[in-house]
């Protein structure tokens, strides 16, 4: 066993090149550590093991899967989108225009116009046959490729000016002859010409009332409430409550947040007016009176920002954080006097929490405990839906200075476990809605830190902004500005937004971010960088869709040759999958995956990769002895054809030095076998 990374192996027997000999079983079981410690033999008792290349517990790595993609939808996200649809009053006309092949549809925000969409497409290709494109496709260039379902959304309007009759005919004839259909969804506001007219249908969304009956019809088909708990959640609906309340939020977004108002109401015994009072209280115009009322008390603006921007998390996280927040706004405010004389009479102990929460419309939540934390949390949050969300954007757009204030209280306060998802959510979800050139600027700082939870933070925030269509370039712009500096930690932040929503919403444009973070001419591989982008990698990984794009790009990195940072990782790569997996124990990773389930799932690319890495004298041993060890062990031979991938190395070994090395050392190996009792 050896622990020094940099610790030289054993030459292998020249006898056996290409494939260990008997005695190398346990010469060759070795690993290779970064940090911790490795174990062999029996072990009784407790044994606990810390491993990993930053052991960070106030990290998260949790990964949210994207609204909006570039590529392929899975099966499920169309199923979970269509769940409760209801057809608009312009559905005939979008199918008869759509019957084209080619549809405009024009909506307002949040009218619905997306999920009418995904209903028209399914229904020619099915949930399996939808694909994404990026909102900045070129239509002009783009040709449809298989007979899928195609989706752009949130045509921009630099790109909507370009957009003719000759264009769309011709575009329409491509789609007719590959046997794809396209839907264009474009802002009502934005301008097209005239001649595009034939095409476009103007989006009228369907009546809120009738998306929250069909939505509570789909939850008790599914068992989330019983019959009667349907036929009781139907009467509150036909109520005049909460048919008034329909009437003046008349988007489908409203009749689903009812639905799931009502669902509470009829699972958990609330009453009628609670799930009213929740409702109204997430709008814009509840949050400004809510901050309006509470501008003159530092310590219920600091807890409701303390909310605001960490919702759902545990109780003392939220105080910690109140109270870190509330010197600085009492100094804003000027509240905070030098010398001042205290009271006569004063109250030691000051209100109680959960008093405090009752003051500004929060509550506690049951207590839990988590397979994640070793501790039970009780999460606070507000008692509206979106309260938090509008709170926080009327804190962070409408009032001067607060930005940073959050920004600075951030930086201040101790790190807990999750706040770097739970604050970079509700950051992105509020900047989403800035404008001006400096939305995105102000994140630099948390992205050029040298601790990874902010820039964990940073990657939630911008996962969050690349869901809106009008923001995805913007972003994408920033990531590929950082991609090409100079220092580390900005790099390692385009890869930690990699292994993310982002990279799974534009894959494509995700690999071509951490190429271009790896594009240095140096040997040596920061540990961080190569920990993000492997992140990134498994993250890539662990959707089906994406594993030709990444081996792909494996192959050309270990092709770049030594003494860059592309070849660097991909020595890494390989040497971990061929060892154990990839990423290794102890990094962070969602798919993990070995040299031997690539083979099975992928042979073809997988083979390439196999013989580049061949080819290359420092990937060259692992990779012979991953080989090895596969054709020993019968259950992993069948799984990879190994036969079929020993033959194709065979046909290919003339014209490849490394190949050829194995396919003789083998040979050697299998002719003259060690004699009995003699360790070779």
């Amino acid at each position: 066993m050896s622990t020094d990374p940099n610790a030289a192996r054993a030459a292998p027997d020249p006898s056996a090149e290409g494939r260990p000999g008997r005695g190398g079983a346990y010469r060759d079981n070795q690993q290779r550590l970064d940090q911790g410690v490795a174990v062999m033999g029996g072990i009784g008792g407790d044994l606990t093991v810390i491993t990993g290349t930053h052991f960070d517990e106030a990290v998260t790595d949790e990964i949210l899967k994207p609204r909006l993609r570039e590529g392929p939808y899975p099966a499920d996200d169309v199923h979970t989108r269509l769940r409760g649809f209801v057809e608009p009053p312009t559905y005939t006309q979008c199918r008869k225009t759509l019957d084209s092949r080619l549809l405009v549809l024009r909506a307002r925000g949040s009218s619905g116009a997306s999920t009418t969409a995904f209903a028209l497409l399914a229904e020619r290709h099915g949930a399996h046959g939808m694909t994404g494109l990026d909102s900045s496709e070129d239509l002009a260039r783009w040709r449809p490729r298989e007979a899928r379902g195609y989706l752009l959304q949130g045509l921009p309007s630099e790109t909507a000016d370009s957009l003719g009759e000759v264009g769309l005919t011709a575009l329409a004839d491509l789609l007719r002859r590959s046997g794809a259909h396209l839907v264009i969804t474009v802002r009502a506001e934005v301008a097209l010409p005239r001649d595009t007219i034939p095409w476009q249908v103007v989006h009228r969304p369907p009546p809120s009332a009738d998306v929250a009956a069909e939505l509570l019809g789909a939850m008790a088909r599914a068992g989330e409430i019983t019959p009667e708990q349907g036929t009781e959640a139907l009467g509150h609906l036909g109520s005049a409550d909460f048919a008034g309340h329909l009437r003046s939020h008349p988007l489908p977004q409203d009749g689903v947040e009812v639905a799931q108002g009502l669902r509470d109401l009829v699972t958990s015994g609330k009453p009628s007016t609670s799930v009213l009072d929740e409702l109204q209280a997430g709008s814009l115009a509840a949050a400004r009176r809510a901050l309006a009322e509470a501008g003159h008390r530092a310590d219920g603006l600091s807890l409701m920002a303390a909310i605001s921007l960490l919702a759902g998390q545990d109780r003392t996280v939220v105080e910690e954080f109140s109270a870190t927040l509330r010197p600085l706004i009492e100094e804003r405010g000027g509240q905070a006097t030098v010398g001042q004389e205290p009271p006569a009479r004063r109250d030691l102990l000051g209100p109680a929490f959960e008093d405090r929460l009752e003051a500004v419309g929060a509550r506690l939540l049951p207590a839990r405990s988590t397979a994640a934390r070793r501790y039970p949390v009780q999460p606070v949050v507000f008692s509206g839906r979106h309260r938090s969300d509008a709170l926080l954007r009327c804190l962070w757009l409408d009032y001067e200075g607060m930005g940073p204030l959050l920004w600075k209280a951030l930086d201040e306060a101790p790190r807990h476990s999750g706040i770097d998802l739970a604050a970079g959510r509700a950051i992105g979800r509020a900047l989403a809605h800035a404008t001006g050139p400096n939305t995105l600027r102000q994140l630099m700082p948390f992205a050029a830190s040298d601790t990874r939870w902010r820039r964990r933070l940073v990657a939630y925030a911008l996962g969050e902004m690349a869901q809106r269509p009008s923001l995805t370039g913007s972003v994408r712009e920033q990531l590929r500005h950082w991609s090409r500096a100079v220092p580390v930690p900005l790099r390692c932040t385009v890869a930690e937004t990699c292994a993310g929503s982002y990279g799974l919403a534009h894959p494509a444009t995700a690999l071509n971010l951490l190429d271009s973070a790896l594009d240095r001419l140096e040997k040596d591989l920061d540990r961080g960088l190569r920990a993000a982008v492997s992140f990134a990698l498994s993250v890539l990984l662990s959707e089906k869709t994406n594993h030709a794009l990444v081996l792909d790009r494996l192959r050309s990195w270990q092709t770049a040759g030594p003494g860059t940072q592309h070849h660097a990782m991909a020595v890494y790569v390989i040497d971990s999958m061929s060892r154990t997996t990839f990423p290794p124990a102890g990094a962070p990773g969602l798919e993990r995956l070995r040299l031997a389930d690539l083979l099975a799932e992928h042979f073809d690319r997988a083979f390439d990769l196999v013989v580049t890495a061949l080819n290359d004298p420092a990937t060259y041993e692992v990779t012979a002895e991953c080989l090895s060890l596969i054709e020993s062990d019968p259950h992993m031979s069948r799984r990879t054809t190994f036969p079929r991938l020993l033959g194709a190395l065979f046909g290919t070994a003339r014209s490849h030095r490394g190949v050829m090395r194995f396919v003789l050392g083998r040979h050697r190996a299998n002719a003259f076998p060690p004699a009995e009792g003699v360790v070779s």
